[in-house]
Formats: structure tokens, C-alpha cells, sequence
């Protein structure tokens, strides 16, 4: 009522001002239209009205836009605020104001982006707003290295993608990644097939919020034992070949040693007799590994293994099986990493291998 009060006030003075500029106008040349009327005897009066009248609407188009225009209570469109533009009105009720929100799309599903030269996953994980971790868990990397081209799937979310399984619920799988249920039931873009339930469907794909993956940490059942040689034991100082398969990379001076590669997964057998030193894992490096010390000043490591059926302290003879080739530790696809070591230093195997 306020706002009105002021509003009317407003015209009121508006049209007075332009009322008395007219009139004042017109006050110069009254007598002469009065005269010419007068001597006429109202032959042009509908005429005279009828200009009037035209004239009244003209004033009113150009006049119109002008109080408009004036107005302090009829806000215009801004340069910025074109119609068709995406914005919401809002009203605050903490400051009786009215503000201009404009909302963001949100991304409801997982991006492939291209990686560019200079991008580090530091760069791309800040671009989209994620953990770095959240794009090493959903493209399976194991280091920080990326390279041009590269394609990598973005989450849209911090978190874990998982694809569920046949009886999984969201209570299992937010135990799994350390997170709350109630994350994943808030993160608007997961389907349920019942929203009374929040029951889940096998194969289809969920988002956890914050989720985490820790890595596993393995358990073997021989422990860590740095053997003493026995007395007697002593190899041929002739080897035979550990394992059957390709060779993918011969010995080199940064790599000494030989890499037979078999996707079958066959088993490893001790190039010599001696006395197993060394039978454990690594988390990275050699993975689980063997090392057998063949009492000649000459030992043998077999690394990447799947698994060894041999233990620190235990003598073998040439050709009996260690263990199983595999792709464990610092490693890309089932092979095994065979060094010929002497006093501390590698050996090219070739030269020694029958």
C-alpha cells in the first residue's frame, strides 16, 4: 500500500508539471483559436476535435514509455538481464531483498576427457573439482603418470564408482568404501528400483559419495626369513631354464636380467640346486619373489610370482618347482623377472642359461 501511495503521488505531480507546461503553451495562441472559431462560427470545430483527439494519443505513445522509463517502482530490464536468460528471482526473507541466483547443471554421470600436454592429474582433479584418488580408482592407475591423449573417466563426484552386484545393498557397499549410507542415498543421481527400500539393481551403476578404496593388504602364509646356507649344498654352476614362455625383454644394462612372459601362468622351477634365503612379497618392486643361494658364490631371484611352495631355509634341487609364475609387485602381465647374481653383482643370464 506503501509502494502504491507513492506510485499515485508520483503521476499525480507528473501530470500536473505536464499539464501547466501545456497549458502555458497554449496560452499564447488561445486567442487567436478562440477568435478564428468565433469568426468561423464552428466550421472547423470537428476538425479541431478531432486533431485534438490525435494529438492526445500521440502524447500518451511518446509520453508513456518517458513516466516509464522515470519511474522509481517499475524497474526496466538491464543490459544483462535479456529475456530468455537463465536466472531465478529469489526472495530472502533474512534481508527483504530480492537476489538473482543462477544455477549450475550439475554433472550426473561419468566423463571421458581427453588428457592435454601439461596436465597432471593434480590439474585435472581441481579442474572438475574431485580427489585425485577418485581418478586413479575409476581408470584403475596405479601411479600419477598420464600422458597426451590419454583418455580418462571422470567421476562426478569425490568418491567411488561401483558397479553392484547380485545381493549387495547400500549399507553393504557404503561399508566397503568406509562412507554412509545415507551419502549414497543423498547423491540425487542414483537410481533405486525401490524408493521405500533403496534397493538396488545387479549391474547397474552406483555412485558413492566419499568413498575410499583401501588397498588389501596380502597374507602369505610363509613369513620372512633370512636363511643361513647349509653346509654340503652346492649347485652344478649350470642353469637351466626357470620356466617356459617368451622372452619380452632381454637383459639390458638398466634391466639384467630376463623376462619370459607366459599367460598360462606355468610354474617356476629352481635353476639350480641350493638353499632358498629369501621367500616373501614386496608391495612393489619384485612383488613375491625367491632367492636361492647356490653355494658357489652364484644365487638366482625369481620375481612377479603368483605364488612359492618353497620357504626361507629350505634346500631344493635343480629343476624342482618354487612357485608359480604371476604378475605381482612392480609389474604389468603375467611373466617372470629371472636374475643370475654373483658376489652382489647381475649377471647376463644368456651366458649362463643351457
Amino acid at each position: 500500500m506503501q509502494e502504491l501511495s507513492l506510485y499515485i503521488q508520483f503521476l499525480r505531480s507528473y501530470t500536473r508539471t505536464k499539464i501547466l507546461s501545456l497549458g502555458h503553451s497554449f496560452e499564447g495562441i488561445k486567442d487567436i483559436i478562440v477568435a478564428f472559431l468565433i469568426v468561423k462560427r464552428g466550421k472547423y470545430s470537428q476538425s479541431f476535435l478531432n486533431t485534438s483527439f490525435f494529438i492526445l494519443v500521440a502524447a500518451t505513445v511518446v509520453g508513456g514509455p518517458i513516466i516509464a522509463e522515470n519511474n522509481p517502482f517499475l524497474g526496466g530490464l538491464g543490459e544483462n538481464q535479456k529475456v530468455g536468460q537463465a536466472a531465478i528471482i529469489s526472495y530472502n526473507p533474512y534481508n527483504n531483498a530480492i537476489s538473482t541466483v543462477f544455477s549450475i547443471k550439475p554433472r550426473d554421470k561419468v566423463e571421458n576427457y581427453s588428457v592435454m600436454g601439461g596436465d597432471t592429474l593434480a590439474s585435472i582433479a581441481k579442474k572438475f573439482d574431485i580427489s585425485i584418488d577418485t581418478i586413479k580408482w575409476s581408470n584403475d592407475l596405479k601411479s600419477d603418470t598420464i600422458k597426451p591423449g590419454q583418455i580418462l573417466k571422470i567421476p562426478p563426484v569425490t568418491g567411488v564408482v561401483h558397479k553392484v552386484a547380485s545381493g549387495e545393498n547400500i549399507y553393504t557397499i557404503a561399508k566397503k568404501y568406509k562412507t554412509d549410507a545415507q551419502k549414497i542415498v543423498n547423491f540425487p543421481f542414483n537410481d533405486f528400483s525401490d524408493m521405500d527400500t533403496f534397493s538396488l539393481t545387479a549391474g547397474q551403476t552406483l555412485f558413492v559419495p566419499d568413498g575410499v578404496i583401501e588397498e588389501e593388504k596380502p597374507v602369505y602364509a610363509p613369513s620372512k626369513f633370512i636363511a643361513q646356507i647349509q653346509a654340503g649344498v652346492r649347485g652344478s654352476s649350470t642353469f637351466i631354464w626357470p620356466t617356459s614362455g617368451m622372452i619380452t625383454q632381454y637383459p639390458v644394462w638398466y634391466h639384467m636380467a630376463l623376462d619370459i612372459a607366459n599367460p598360462g601362468a606355468p610354474p617356476v622351477l629352481a635353476s639350480d640346486g641350493g638353499t632358498v634365503v629369501y621367500a616373501d612379497c614386496l608391495r612393489y618392486g619384485y612383488g613375491c619373489h625367491v632367492i636361492i643361494n647356490h653355494g658357489n658364490g652364484f644365487q638366482t631371484l625369481y620375481a612377479h610370482l603368483s605364488s612359492f611352495s618353497v620357504g626361507a631355509g629350505q634346500v631344493v634341487s635343480q629343476g624342482q618347482m618354487i612357485g608359480t609364475m604371476g604378475s605381482t609387485g612392480m609389474s604389468t602381465g603375467t611373466h617372470l623377472h629371472f636374475e643370475i647374481r654373483s658376489g652382489g653383482v647381475l649377471l647376463n643370464p644368456l651366458g649362463y642359461l643351457k
